[in-house]
């Protein structure tokens, strides 16, 4: 039984304003309600409208001025009137009282509930004041704790769980036995977490040297240090990190992999993958931060060109055939196949996924985690799969010939199969399937379509500024003709409060590469990458650096980007 939305005034009034977009608006505020967010940080997010798009369609639509808040001292706003709980329910702040009137900035002027909350508290006369989201956002988060997160200090271990259902007993142990010295230890870890979730930081790595310890969160693709403590505390760090994780802390001489789950709020928890390694200077411990919330499933913003993206939906929508996602870690794949998926998972199809790990949760899917010391391999779970009616499978990665095998088999008997491979490009991708020992007329007929990819730093929109090159040095560089025809603008990083270096998140950089007759043929006859690399540029496929040169052309990305991306 499907439940009716009811949207707010704000939604109302963009649905009338933007024909056409009626369902998107629709998700976004399904979504801004599941997950207890605004609604004006939602759409933002997910790039529906500008921060400051959306403050001047208020301004004009609901007649509030806009109010600059930046111009504001966040340092004079009055604490009486910072209720941390009505603040983060509204997703409001107040600013300033005058003649028992209170002033509250609000990206949704819609929100009369507002209000109405805050003048019955203190028993004021309110009033709205519109602001941008984004300034919004960063001011509560400067003036109060951010309302999805703990207080830093009040992280206990009971808030960091395994995945699993975890032994009370042995945890109340763990308690008892605690040093009471190593309290400084657990808040300064509990810190480094939050403050990597914070940053938005996708894996933090603690390194001990000979006379140095080295703290780094890896943000954007790139490494920087955060902290540097001192060389004496790095067993505490291994020992405490590795207590978090449920890991030996007596095993100091072998690899160990763990799990922590750390609560953000009542609903919300984040998964992190614990890795342990010996090495001359100590343990080197390495956590990826596996945060499923933080993933945007919308394929119009991955950074597919509209050719790329006909090509991966049309792939998406045969009844069988194999699509397979290359690139190294950290390139994206993940979120590639999972976009597909999210785009077929209908009450009409059967889904099922064998992962290692399981990162992104998606309700409809059936989703298996690999365990291989329990047997439960990619193979096996593939069997088991083609024995329960499967519509499309998905396979986090194609390791060995058996699982290649089981695999392709399935492509060929109706199925639509997804899976990743380890591979530095789309042609490289069908040679690796040879050397595992795939026939090459069982490659030619199951591979419908390869996607190769890598992620490239968003140049910043605050800050970036134009880059002059000149123009007998662009075709050197790669530029088609047909780019050069388009006009070419380049920008360059700057840095400011908003971003990283001049740089503010990701975008995708693909190679699509469709199975052609002509490429069936190379396979057939034993060719190599570089004979189906050429012939797939020739059919009309932009490799990487021709793709990533398109996003510089465009503004997205920097030059010195591309090089650090796709360096041929």
């Amino acid at each position: 039984m499907s439940v009716e939305i009811k949207l707010n005034g704000l939604a109302s009034s963009l649905a009338v304003s933007f024909p056409g977009k009626e369902e998107q608006l629709v998700e976004l505020f399904k979504r801004s309600v599941q997950e207890q967010t605004a609604f004006t940080t939602v759409i933002v997010e997910n790039k529906f409208i500008s921060s400051k798009e959306l403050a001047d369609f208020c301004e004009a639509q609901f007649g509030i001025p806009l109010l600059d808040l930046d111009a504001i001292e966040l340092s004079e706003i009055p604490h009486d009137y910072l209720n941390e709980k009505l603040i983060f329910k509204h997703h409001v702040l107040p600013v300033y009282s005058q003649n028992q009137t209170l002033y509250v900035a609000m990206a949704d002027p819609s929100n009369v509930t507002a209000l109405e909350d805050f003048g019955f508290s203190f028993g004021l006369h309110v009033e709205a004041l519109l602001v941008e989201e984004t300034k919004l956002v960063k001011a509560i988060q400067a003036l109060v704790s951010d309302g999805s997160d703990l207080e830093l200090g009040d992280i206990s271990d009971d808030d960091i769980s395994d995945l699993e259902v975890s032994d009370e007993s042995s945890r109340l142990d763990e308690k008892q036995n605690a040093k009471e010295d190593d309290a400084p230890i657990v808040v300064y870890i509990n810190k480094i977490l939050m403050d990597s979730i914070r940053r938005g930081a996708s894996d933090l790595h603690f390194e001990p040297y000979e006379h140095k310890y080295r703290i780094r969160f890896r943000i954007d693709g790139i490494l920087h240090e955060i902290a540097s403590p001192p060389i004496n505390l790095a067993n505490r760090f291994s020992a405490r990190l590795k207590v978090m994780a449920r890991m030996d802390i007596a095993e100091r001489r072998l690899p160990q992999d763990g799990r922590i789950k750390l609560k953000t709020g009542r609903n919300k928890a984040i998964d992190m993958r614990v890795n342990s390694l010996p090495t001359m200077w100590g343990e080197k411990i390495v956590i990826r931060i596996l945060d499923s919330s933080a993933a945007n499933l919308n394929i119009d913003i991955l950074g597919y060109d509209d050719k790329q993206k006909k090509l991966y939906l049309d792939a998406l929508a045969r009844p069988q055939g194999m699509i397979l996602v290359t690139g190294p870690t950290g390139s994206g794949k993940t979120v590639s196949l999972y976009t597909g998926l999210n785009i077929l998972n209908t009450v009409e199809t059967n889904i099922s996924t064998a992962e290692d790990p399981v990162e992104i949760n998606l309700p409809g899917v059936n989703q298996v985690q690999i365990n291989n010391k329990a047997g439960m391999t990619f193979a096996s779970a593939l069997r088991a799969f083609l024995r329960q009616d499967p519509d499309i499978v998905m396979v986090g990665e194609i390791r060995d010939l058996e699982t290649a095998e089981i695999s392709i088999k399935a492509a060929q008997t109706g199925h639509l199969v997804l899976s990743t491979l380890h591979t530095n490009s789309a042609a490289e991708t069908l040679t690796r399937l040879l050397n595992m020992g795939v026939p090459a007329f069982n490659i030619a007929s199951s591979v419908s379509l390869i996607i190769a990819q890598r992620l490239a730093r968003r140049l910043c929109e605050k800050c970036k500024k134009p880059k002059m090159l000149e123009a007998e040095l662009l075709p050197k560089i790669g530029f088609s003709q047909e780019q050069l025809d388009a006009g070419v603008k380049l920008f360059e990083p700057v840095g400011c409060d908003e971003c990283t270096g001049g740089y503010k998140g990701r975008v995708g950089i693909y190679e699509v590469m469709p199975m052609s007759t002509n490429i069936s043929k190379i396979i057939m006859a034993e060719g190599n990458s570089i004979e189906i690399a050429e012939r797939a540029v020739e059919e009309g496929m932009y490799s990487l650096r021709m793709s990533a040169l398109e996003k510089a052309r465009l503004g997205v990305t920097s030059l010195s980007e591309v090089e650090r991306v796709t360096n041929v």
